[in-house]
């Protein structure tokens, strides 16, 4: 029992856990996993990854989503998006989507972490926040996959980009712009 009350200690409400990462302290892991899953102490997301949960006026709350996400991936360098972001550029758009998505360099594909899925995608360049800039290429790089009209979305973002910072605009399609975005963007950049 002192093994298990010297891993109960270690565990703080809210944070997402990993399987290896308990392992320092308990002599027999799979064991106390047992008793603390049993006792709502933990509560598991997918193979080998747990969360302890965090009481809230609600009931027990599920981690947040950046936490689940870095527990999983075992890394920081990710963005956390929804197409629902694309709703902030004033081009019309306002449908509401129910995923995320997660840009990274390890993982690739659709992974159901608790309740949540989330699609991973690989990419080697991401910011480290959303900004205005990278929204704009985000949007026109997954315009295909969106329920809006592409037409209009891109007749709006023709009037919106010349009101955009152009070089911070310029920089984004360089670096995070697929084929067509930069198809699509660079003439309406330079007001051709």
């Amino acid at each position: 029992m002192a093994k298990l009350d010297e891993l109960r200690k270690h565990l703080t409400a809210g944070q997402v856990y990993r399987r290896a990462d308990l392992t320092h302290w308990s002599t027999s892991i799979d064991r106390h996993l047992v008793e603390l899953l049993k006792e709502g102490a933990l509560k598991k997301l997918a193979g080998g990854l747990y969360y302890a949960p965090k009481a809230s006026v609600f009931g027990q709350a599920p981690p947040e989503d950046e936490a689940l996400v870095r527990g999983f991936l075992k890394d920081e360098r990710f963005l956390l998006t929804t197409p629902n972001a694309y709703n902030s550029l004033g081009l019309g758009t306002t449908q509401l989507y129910n995923h995320r998505t997660v840009y990274n360099h390890k993982r690739h594909g659709p992974f159901k972490l608790g309740n949540q899925t989330f699609n991973f995608q690989m990419k080697p360049h991401f910011p480290k926040q959303l900004s205005q800039e990278f929204l704009v290429v985000d949007l026109v790089n997954n315009l295909t996959t969106l329920a809006e009209d592409q037409q209009e979305v891109l007749k709006q973002l023709a009037a919106k980009i010349p009101l955009m910072d152009a070089p911070k605009l310029q920089q984004a399609i360089a670096e995070y712009g697929g084929v067509r975005a930069r198809k699509l963007l660079t003439p309406l950049l330079h007001g051709r």
